[in-house]
């Protein structure tokens, strides 16, 4: 799996959420740098989990449609009656 990248203003905007939420919820100042590397650690670390995951669940619903479309086509055979 490759690294995950993220556009310029998405990065810019986590990085800056991630500077709220320290200074909200810790009352801990950190910078830009130091909320952009906590991004890059959490994309490593996080990244290959929910990347699976999202997976699976295309997984699941691709399976459920595929079956639903062979009760389709199942449903159209012709029968003698």
């Amino acid at each position: 799996m490759q690294p995950v990248k993220l556009p310029k203003e998405q990065r810019d905007m986590i990085t800056d959420n991630i500077r709220t939420y320290f200074e909200a919820e810790r009352g801990e100042t950190i910078g830009h740098l130091a909320a952009d590397n906590l991004l890059e650690f959490f994309l490593k670390e996080l990244g290959p989990a929910i990347y699976n995951g999202a997976l699976s669940d295309c997984r699941t619903l691709t399976l459920q449609r595929m079956q639903a479309l062979e009760e389709d086509i199942y449903a159209l055979e012709w029968r003698k009656r």
